[in-house]
């Protein structure tokens, strides 16, 4: 609905993929929208470079095939070169480890070309509000991996200041805001991460925030004592889900 976005500041959109079909679709998709513009589109990795450097999008719709053609130097290039670049990877099919796997190196997310259109949409708005877009299927397979070593590291054993900090984690906040708003120190707050990872047996923060999802953990609210009355700048929701409605 255009008419709900109109007053807000447009989102720049580059459109990276080898199907001139697509681009044109997904460019007309966004056309249609206020607040989102497409302002460059590339069929091949060079291009997408330079394109990108040239323009400096705010969002980047990334093809997974010319990533692989491009031996994955293109995609980290991007994420070196345009830190503040959201990058969403689009593919026909895409593996769970692979999804994993891009998200983990610093894509805002993933979504596949066959999803409904208004999907595009929705993902775009998303993950410039700091969520990262990854299918459901996807979000539940990434669960199911880490349910498999659950057994021998019990969640019971996290302090109550362990699952303030997963809190905080679950809203974006990075290690530096966290612990001014507990005050404690930046280096406090990672051994703590240290601690939990190793309790709960997952290696990094994205499977952390699965693993909370998926255990449906009872983490304490962040109360108006504890955080600002907006999210830190730049912080970062690390996962959501997403039906195709």
């Amino acid at each position: 609905m255009p008419a709900a976005n109109a007053g807000k500041k447009k989102i720049r959109v580059m459109i990276a993929d080898q199907e001139g079909v697509f681009r044109f679709g997904l460019k007309r998709l966004f056309g249609a929208e206020d607040d989102l513009r497409v302002i460059a589109q590339a069929a091949d990795p060079g291009k997408a470079l330079t394109l990108a450097l040239e323009f400096k999008p705010d969002l980047i719709f990334l093809q997974a095939e010319m990533v692989r053609l491009a031996n994955i130097e293109l995609f980290a290039q991007l994420h070196h070169n345009l830190p503040d670049a959201k990058v969403v990877i689009t593919a026909s099919e895409l593996s769970d480890e692979d999804a994993l796997s891009y998200v983990q190196n610093g894509a805002a997310g993933v979504i596949l070309k066959a999803v409904d259109p208004e999907l595009f949409v929705k993902c775009a708005r998303k993950v410039m509000e700091n969520e990262v877009w990854l299918p459901k299927k996807q979000v539940a397979q990434m669960a199911k991996m880490l349910e498999a070593s659950e057994p021998s590291r019990p969640r019971d054993t996290l302090t109550s200041r362990e699952k303030t900090i997963i809190s905080y984690l679950m809203q974006g906040w990075r290690n530096r805001e966290i612990g001014q708003h507990l005050g404690i120190t930046e280096q406090t707050v990672k051994n703590h991460l240290r601690a939990i990872y190793d309790k709960v047996g997952v290696s990094d923060r994205l499977e952390l925030v699965l693993y909370a999802i998926h255990q449906r953990l009872e983490l304490p609210p962040i109360g108006p004592a504890e955080s600002s009355s907006a999210k830190p700048a730049g912080a970062k929701t690390p996962v959501s889900s997403h039906n195709a409605a």
